[in-house]
């Protein structure tokens, strides 16, 4: 299982952004996608889930902000994508984001993407 983020750039705050992992490899019992999310002196914390369900869950700091979703697998070569779309950056989102997948219970993590935001 291969997770590929992208998206990260220094952006105004106010401003907004969309964040792409790219998720292939045996992924046909993905159960859940995510991404986390670490700032500056600050734990980790997980910004946004989405189950397979359709249900999502989001931190409190970034309910209405963010959002996130994903695409269906492709059976042809089994690749999808989850997107995180952020808007109304404020100062405090600036962060490393990674992106997550849970496949039968197993946790799978992509390298981050620098987030950077400005006053």
């Amino acid at each position: 299982v291969q997770l590929q983020a992208s998206g990260g750039g220094l952006v105004q705050a106010g401003g907004s952004l969309t964040l792409s992992c790219a998720l292939s490899g045996n992924i046909f019992r993905l159960d859940a996608v995510g991404w986390y999310r670490q700032g500056p002196g600050k734990q980790r914390e997980r910004a946004a889930l989405n189950l397979n369900d359709g249900r999502t869950n989001y931190a409190d700091s970034v309910k209405g902000r963010f959002t996130i979703s994903r695409g269906s697998i492709s059976r042809d070569n089994a690749k999808t994508t989850v997107y995180l779309q952020m808007n109304n950056l404020q100062l405090e989102d600036a962060a490393v984001y990674s992106c997550y997948a849970r496949i039968i219970s197993r946790q799978y993590w992509g390298q981050g993407t620098l987030v950077t935001v400005s006053s």
